[in-house]
């Protein structure tokens, strides 16, 4: 709220906060915020698996919580490249803008322009490959690159959850047999549902597979043996497609 009163008196605030946090403030962002447009850029830490601080921590569901409020534009870097020009993108950005970013570490970015921004709403198609294609929201990125190069999967760096790349979805679904979403959240109402909606809105028909957190509170535990243990790392996320493919293949 203190953000909304800055913004409009024409100043460009960050508000740089847990996810969690912002589940506190939700009314907040609607209503102070999102309602009259203003120029607010939300830095979101702690998205997706935390680990260790547990459930009461887990920023799993601001994506489905976020991405229903109108004029609101939702971004996931896959990389420390992607975080500067998100971020900037989102900072100049005329309205309410969020960035969702993991607590994680990531190398250290070899070339940086902190003035680049990404056109609103474009993916990046990182590697072509036959059959599937894995589109990718945000940090998982990583882990699903050397999955891709295993199993010669297309893959693509989606950066936008909304507005999501309509025309990337459909040249994807055109091209391939299956499609697979992944993203560090709860699957309920988050990315991998948006693809499934533009799809629709496009009357396109092809099976997906939608990867994330189930419908539970995430175990503690570190990062890493968390994402383990719901099959979101790099093991489980092969073992998981190989299944889905041979299974619609057998129909």
């Amino acid at each position: 709220t203190l953000a909304a009163g800055m913004a409009r008196d024409g100043l460009k605030p960050v508000v740089a906060i847990y996810s969690t946090f912002v589940q506190r403030g939700y009314d907040q962002l609607i209503h102070d915020v999102a309602v009259q447009g203003l120029d607010v850029t939300f830095a979101l830490d702690r998205a997706g698996i935390v680990g260790a601080d547990g459930a009461t921590h887990t920023g799993n569901i601001d994506i489905a919580f976020s991405r229903c409020i109108p004029d609101l534009i939702m971004m996931a870097p896959a990389n420390g490249e992607d975080m500067f020009t998100l971020l900037n993108t989102a900072y100049q950005y005329p309205g309410p803008a969020l960035v969702r970013y993991p607590r994680d570490s990531v190398a250290a970015p070899t070339s940086v322009n902190v003035d680049d921004t990404a056109e609103i709403g474009t993916a990046i198609q990182a590697r072509r490959g036959k059959q599937t294609a894995l589109l990718v929201f945000g940090s998982l990125f990583s882990i699903a690159q050397p999955v891709a190069e295993a199993l010669d999967l297309s893959l693509v760096n989606m950066r936008f959850i909304k507005p999501l790349d309509d025309a990337m979805i459909a040249d994807m679904a055109a091209e391939h047999d299956f499609l697979v979403t992944l993203e560090d959240a709860a699957i309920a109402g988050g990315a991998g549902s948006a693809v499934l909606e533009s799809l629709n809105r496009q009357a396109i028909e092809i099976p997906v597979l939608r990867l994330g957190l189930d419908d539970f509170f995430p175990s503690q535990g570190s990062r890493e043996q968390v994402l383990e243990d719901y099959g979101l790392d790099q093991e489980g996320l092969k073992q998981s497609i190989i299944a889905f493919t041979q299974a619609r293949q057998q129909r």
